[in-house]
């Protein structure tokens, strides 16, 4: 049987988790929240919910971190220059992170536990096929449907985000390249500037829930933790490129439907 709380294992244990995880979002590009959710399920041993918003917490510190990470890369200028598909996306997304934070409040917790099996396999199968995209081709729609297109794509992604406490650029990143045609480093950007207001949304919305108290209660965990991610996130971004993408995605997809399993049964 797991322990339900982490002081029986090292902090070292904990920083070291979190760098392991923040390289493996490195290494694509991504924060890593993905992987991070089911080892605070499996590992840490904290309930559905808990693991949820702890997610959520950390995820926050990580991107927050990263947006001006990335401005020697793209310029905040040209991230406010199209400050019309961040709006667009946003205008579906926050209202999708509250009915998606509000709704797994709602859930029990077996039905939780399953539902986030069943995300975890779809996000797999968005690694696969997000990162296998052209860059940088026209948008495929216009005008009206197009705002459409981008609210109703934000909405679904927004729940997705705060239903397993993640960040979403897995998904915003191929609807950026995809559907508006913009350039696969300007959509990196793009989608963190998009998720912190989606994120802090949901945040707000499980703030409401008595099982926000974890927050107050590990404080130091999602220090350690949000530290080692960091690092990580630092790390694999040094070391992208140099793994293979091609074996790589299949490798991290693979661990996404291993850990859906385990969560899966936990519930």
């Amino acid at each position: 049987m797991l322990a339900k709380t982490w002081e029986l294992l090292s902090p070292f244990a904990v920083f070291g988790s979190g760098a392991a995880i923040g390289i493996l979002g490195g290494l694509i590009g991504l924060g890593g929240a993905e992987f991070r959710l089911p080892l605070l399920i499996g590992l840490f041993g904290f309930g559905a919910l808990e693991a949820v918003i702890l997610n959520k917490a950390m995820s926050l510190i990580v991107v927050a971190a990263a947006l001006p990470f990335r401005a020697g890369a793209v310029p905040f200028s040209s991230v406010l220059s199209h400050g019309d598909v961040v709006l667009t996306l946003l205008s579906g997304s926050l209202a999708g992170a509250w009915f998606g934070a509000d709704w797994a409040t709602r859930l029990q917790s077996r039905i939780l536990y399953r539902v986030i099996a069943v995300l975890l396999v779809g996000i797999a199968a968005a690694l696969l096929w997000g990162h296998d995209m052209e860059s940088g081709s026209s948008a495929r729609l216009g005008g009206m449907a197009l705002a459409l297109a981008g609210a109703l794509a934000g909405f679904g992604i927004g729940m997705v985000a705060a239903v397993l406490g993640v960040a979403g650029g897995e998904l915003l990143i191929p609807t950026l390249v995809l559907l508006f045609g913009l350039d696969l480093k300007l959509a990196g950007s793009l989608s963190l500037a998009v998720s912190l207001p989606t994120m802090a949304t949901s945040f707000t919305r499980y703030s409401r829930h008595r099982s926000f108290a974890v927050i107050g209660a590990q404080r130091r965990f999602i220090a350690l933790m949000a530290l080692g991610s960091l690092a990580g996130a630092w790390l694999g971004g040094l070391l992208l490129g140099v793994v293979p993408t091609a074996w790589l995605l299949p490798v991290l997809a693979a661990i996404l439907v291993l850990s859906a399993v385990k969560v899966w049964r936990h519930g």
